[in-house]
């Protein structure tokens, strides 16, 4: 409790492990903590003056301790560290004589299944009504607890901005329908997070559990479902019998916490299970390998309902497996990045703002503290993904604060247990207990570091990485061969989801492309020219092994001795090739002319070179599409960007992680299509913020017009051009200090509206 003084700006500075949230007098005021590396423990400030009384208020904070290792979050000791502020003068503090009070919360189910591999513990609760009165009435029974001290943490800045926590609610009530009781389906999903609990990963195992809430969920199937598609105003109820459930629809893919008001008046056995899609009109809980459900055990009375933890979907179902309930006033609140919808893009071309605001969208709930894969099946930092989602952040926000805290947390510890010294690891922060890593993956984080220097300007991280750098390439010198090329990688060698990940060994060509594209990164970076001589070197000997007059080839053998070529051909490594300069179209004309014609997403229909195994949407096709706009084929490049992805679009609202909805259909990496479309459409072909410059390349395109805007340090920039009467009229608007390049490549005569706005 703290007494708020007129003037003062109230601020709850706080720490801890493994997650919190946090109310003041009763209202949400936010989620954390920012995730940092083993060791480190990053302070978020929030503001609480908006919802500060005059006299009197009560901060209350929820803490989860996992003590798990996951993908997603540390296993470290669980504690919370916190300050309440008053200006610069501490009112509360976690210390014995500063006024904060403990008591551990009993509602939340302790002994429950893995949410997933990635990521830690389902929700389930056992209720009575006022089980939150604590977090608002200052009379609520509270059973104070006497807290251990820990030890001293190092605490370091969050250095990210706060998220956006905007409630959202659902826009239709799709379908109704009931559920059959089975006793025993016989055959129960049994994924690694249930049966491989041990040393390795953490958790219970199976005999352990409360119950098996995926068990208990398969023995519920429907038993009967009608479509309604019913529009849901804002506080509408949905009454539930026994056995009764609704499935409502939030429009597009959100993330963020699930919510309601659920009135009951017998004892209810209540769950919710949502997902991104719909398999047969109805809700597939474990559609890709992750149990999307809570579970909830009600008393009699009226409960404000709200997920713990974030989660993704698109439509969630409600059922009353057992008594009965209202449910009313659903709503997810968004954990979203908050900058993101400063950026405008408006273009003639419909397909192509459509595709805009779902990449956008995907970048919203995948980038709030850190570069992430997806916020649903593991909310984990990879590697890979982040380079493409830097472009992305720095296109839609104008920073580079996200990715900064994103290399941060691959500098600041010692080291990386379970790893071979020198190797990062593959996601990150995370616990890999197996061992398991990605050895290519390390190498896009080269590649990613020169081109954060270009957005940053950031060489004093640049120089902090140089040993982690330097060691990396330490840990491939024992896998050179006689040719200077990376044979028989340890590990898990990953290319993209395609035939390719099975032409992996022994010498894989295209991580040997994306070998030499980090040599010479890392070469340009830390101007040693020896590595931009052996880069040169590995390129060579690729072309003179993997090309084999039509195609290159993915790997080679070793047999008695010697490498043997295989005949086995990717789609993928063609396009790792020419994206990392082993081929470009002047040395290899034909193969370019190959993929410019036969390849991309007609390949489907055409069936063209059926030898050459296809290409996914990650990282495939996506590198197709940058090859295309680098060498000046950019209408062709948006047009198969629609083919592409423009399903996607319209049916969650987001991107996906391959071309078909088995798996995640919000993928971080995917947003990078705003970089594209920032780029190739409007025109902002590159800002340099440390030369500030802008240079606006103008294309040649079917598209009649764009417009919009970028956030930048100091400003925005403007940009709008038209073609009208034969000619291409333009204006372009800077911050203070920048100068402007204009590159005409659109055919047409360049006309500058400076003086006026078009």
């Amino acid at each position: 409790m703290a007494a708020k003084r007129k003037d003062d700006r109230l601020t709850l500075h706080i720490a801890a492990s493994t997650l919190y949230r946090c109310y003041l007098n009763g209202r949400f005021v936010g989620h954390g903590p920012a995730r940092g590396p083993h060791g480190h423990y990053r302070v978020d400030v929030w503001d609480l003056s908006e919802h500060a009384n005059e006299g009197d208020n009560i901060i209350a904070i929820e803490v989860a301790g996992y003590n798990i290792n996951s993908y997603y979050v540390l296993d470290q000791p669980s504690f919370v560290q916190a300050e309440v502020r008053a200006g610069t003068e501490v009112l509360l503090a976690t210390t014995a004589e500063r006024g904060f009070e403990a008591a551990l919360l009993k509602e939340r189910i302790q002994k429950v299944q893995r949410f997933s591999f990635q990521r830690t513990f389902v929700e389930a609760y056992a209720l009575q009504s006022g089980f939150d009165r604590w977090r608002s009435d200052m009379s609520a029974p509270f059973d104070a607890v006497i807290c251990a001290e820990t030890n001293e943490k190092l605490m370091i800045p969050r250095d990210v901005p706060l998220a956006a926590f905007t409630v959202r609610h659902p826009i239709a009530l799709y379908a109704r329908g009931e559920v059959a009781r089975r006793k025993s389906q016989g055959v129960y999903w049994r994924d690694r997070s249930l049966t491989d609990i041990g040393p390795l990963l953490g958790g219970y195992e199976m005999e352990q559990l409360a119950f098996i809430l995926s068990d208990e969920l398969t023995d519920l199937p429907a038993h009967s479902l009608r479509i309604i598609r019913q529009p849901l105003a804002q506080g509408s109820s949905l009454k539930l019998k026994p056995n009764e459930f609704g499935i409502m629809d939030m429009g597009i893919n959100r993330t963020g916490f699930i919510g309601s008001t659920v009135r009951c008046r017998i004892r209810t056995l209540l769950y919710i299970t949502f997902d991104e899609v719909l398999r047969e009109d109805d809700v597939d809980f474990l559609r890709f390998g992750c149990v999307n459900a809570l579970r909830y055990e009600l008393e009699p009375g009226t409960y404000r309902l709200e997920s713990f933890e974030p989660y993704t979907l698109r439509y969630m179902k409600w059922i009353a497996a057992e008594g009965a309930c209202e449910v009313s006033e659903v709503y997810m609140r968004e954990y979203a990045n908050a900058a993101a919808g400063k950026a405008q893009f408006e273009s003639g071309d419909e397909r192509l703002n459509v595709i805009f605001e779902a990449g956008r969208e995907t970048f919203r709930q995948n980038v709030v503290d850190l570069f992430m894969d997806c916020p649903s099946r593991e909310r984990a930092g990879w590697l890979c993904d982040s380079y493409f989602m830097g472009r992305a952040a720095f296109s839609l926000t104008g920073q580079t604060k996200v990715e900064r805290a994103f290399f941060e947390n691959y500098l600041l510890p010692d080291g990386f247990p379970h790893l071979p010294e020198g190797m990062l690891p593959m996601c990150y922060p995370a616990d890999h207990y197996d061992g398991v890593f990605i050895p290519n993956w390390s190498l896009w984080f080269v590649i990613q570091l020169e081109e954060y220097l270009e957005r940053s300007g950031d060489r004093q991280l640049i120089e902090a990485m140089r040993a982690r750098i330097l060691e990396l390439f330490d840990y491939f010198e024992r896998f050179k061969n006689e040719d200077g090329l990376l044979e028989r990688l340890e590990g898990w060698v990953f290319l993209e989801w395609s035939k390719a990940n099975e032409f992996v060994q022994d010498v894989n060509y295209p991580s040997n492309m994306l070998y030499a594209a980090s040599l010479a990164a890392a070469g340009r970076l830390y101007r040693l020219p020896h590595l931009l001589q052996e880069a040169e070197r590995v390129n060579q000997a690729i072309r003179e092994q993997s090309f084999n007059g039509s195609f290159f080839i993915d790997h080679a053998v070793r047999e008695d001795g010697r490498l043997v070529q295989t005949p086995n051909k990717s789609e993928v490594c063609q396009y790792y090739a020419f994206y990392f300069g082993t081929a470009d179209p002047e040395r290899d004309p034909e193969l370019w002319h190959t993929l410019l014609t036969g390849f991309g997403p007609s390949r489907k229909r055409t069936n063209a070179y059926p030898d050459v195994h296809e290409a996914n949407a990650f990282i495939g096709n996506y590198l197709r599409l940058e090859l295309l706009a680098r060498y000046g084929y950019v209408q062709q490049s948006l047009d198969e960007s629609a083919d592409y992805l423009l399903y996607m679009a319209e049916r969650t609202g987001t991107l996906w992680e391959n071309d078909g909805d088995y798996a995640s259909c919000n993928h971080g990496f995917a947003s990078h299509v705003v970089h594209s479309l920032i780029r190739d459409v409007l025109g902002v072909y590159q800002i340099d913020p440390i030369a500030r410059s802008i240079t606006l390349r103008l294309n040649d395109l079917e598209i009649s017009c764009c417009k919009g805007v970028l956030p930048l340090e100091g400003g925005a920039i403007r940009v709008a051009w038209t073609k009208a009467s034969g000619r291409v009229e333009y204006r372009i608007d800077a911050p203070p200090g920048y100068k402007v390049k204009v590159e005409n490549r659109t055919g047409l005569p360049l006309h500058s509206r400076m003086d006026e706005t078009i």
